[in-house]
């Protein structure tokens, strides 16, 4: 056999895809049997290939379908009609080419399983190593291999490899992250007596640039925390985990300066990320025993304080986001809470995240959910609240979902 059709089917251009043309492959060839059932188990029992589709008609027909373990080339087993041009093609099909890595391997492996070859498998003068089978009705089949599709069999198989290996190492990095994450939000509260607080943040990826705390700033007050750093995934959670060392290594100042303590934090995350670095936060210390609010709104969402007579505040910005000006400086606002009042900090995720409409749930939709579920206790409201949102919008989850709710107690 000096030269051959074959060799041209092997050439590795023939299975790369080519970047700057149309896509182009062979998808089906018609094989013409005399009974599909036979023909499929020597397929796929004897040969190996897997059923692509077994399909009946009302009109009596049926497509069957079976391809090769790299799936790309599908096989239809047809049976004809008898006394039709079709029904004399059974047996006749001398073309098709099967190549593989391993001629011999597959020679012995199917010669074991009852397949009829014409002949051991036989080198070639381009390099190459052949040998023809026929299936039950007589269809002749080539088997090729040559040295160069082996070489590219093992390359591309150490690619697949190294690729898989890739990313299994990414997701076991991306787990550690996420459980080194988790301990970065707040693990214990403070307790209180007159305040009575929970918060929650469900990530959309591995890890998220959402962050909320609760600080113990001493003397019976603490500090509630909501922020949002800029950009997606591991950036924005190299920001968050940033942003949470500089307001934890900070607070010892908040008590008595929060506006001092606020400008140190923007310094240290002005200079420790990226220009286009920035978060949005909003602090609050409050005050346990006054009922007391003094805070500052970094360019946050404006949180909801939904007072006892059902009447409704938003607590506005009070100056700029984090990180985007060394020169930066803020003002605080005090309010004043009552037994009965409700107060919520929340994200984008939450308004943002929209329906199949393309409508968001946006704040007057969470302003009802929190007067619906203002009786429940924090915790089990902010699961009611989540559970609203995820129900408005229940497909993938776009950005971090992340709120607090807190509660002045009545005794």
């Amino acid at each position: 056999m000096g030269s051959s059709p074959s060799k041209d089917l092997l050439d590795r251009h023939a299975f790369r895809l080519d970047r700057q043309d149309p896509y182009l492959r062979v998808l089906c060839i018609n094989i013409f049997v005399r009974d599909q059932d036979r023909s499929l188990r020597f397929y796929v029992d004897q040969l190996g290939f897997g059923l692509v589709v077994d399909e009946s008609y009302e009109s009596g027909g049926r497509w069957v379908a079976v391809a090769p373990p790299d799936g790309n080339t599908v096989l239809a087993l047809v049976t004809p009609k008898r006394n039709t041009g079709e029904y004399k093609l059974i047996g006749r099909s001398q073309h098709a080419v099967l190549v593989t890595d391993d001629v011999m391997a597959k020679f012995v492996e199917w010669q074991k399983r009852g397949v009829r070859f014409h002949h051991p498998p036989q080198t070639t003068l381009w390099g190459g190593i052949f040998t023809r089978f026929d299936d039950l009705d007589g269809n002749s089949f080539m088997l090729v291999g040559r040295d160069d599709f082996v070489r590219e069999i093992d390359a591309q198989r150490r690619a697949a490899a190294e690729k898989l290996e890739a990313e299994r190492r990414t997701a076991q990095e991306l787990e550690i992250a996420k459980q080194v994450q988790a301990r970065l939000f707040p693990q214990k509260l403070p307790m209180l007596n007159t305040l009575e607080y929970a918060g929650m943040c469900i990530q959309a990826r591995e890890v998220g640039g959402d962050y909320y705390d609760f600080l113990n700033l001493g003397q019976e007050r603490i500090g509630l925390v909501m922020a949002d750093t800029s950009g997606k995934g591991i950036g924005a959670a190299l920001l968050m985990a940033n942003l949470q060392a500089n307001l934890r290594s900070q607070s010892a100042i908040a008590l008595d300066q929060p506006e001092r303590f606020l400008r140190s934090v923007n310094q240290l995350f002005y200079e420790n990320t990226t220009d286009s670095a920035y978060a949005t936060l909003f602090f609050a210390e409050y005050d346990d025993k006054a009922r007391r609010l003094r805070y500052a709104n970094c360019g946050h969402y404006p949180p909801l304080l939904l007072r006892r007579d059902d009447s409704l505040e938003r607590l506005d910005s009070t100056c700029t986001v984090l990180g985007l000006f060394t020169e930066w400086d803020c003002l605080t606002r005090e309010s004043q809470l009552f037994p009965g009042d409700t107060l919520v900090l929340y994200t984008d995720g939450i308004t943002d995240s929209f329906n199949e409409a393309g409508e968001e749930f946006g704040e007057q939709r969470l302003i009802e959910a929190l007067r619906r579920h203002r009786e429940l206790s924090p915790q089990v409201m902010l699961v009611a609240i989540v559970d609203e949102v995820r129900h408005f919008s229940p497909h993938e989850q776009q950005d971090d979902i992340t709120l607090i709710v807190a509660t002045c107690r009545t005794n």
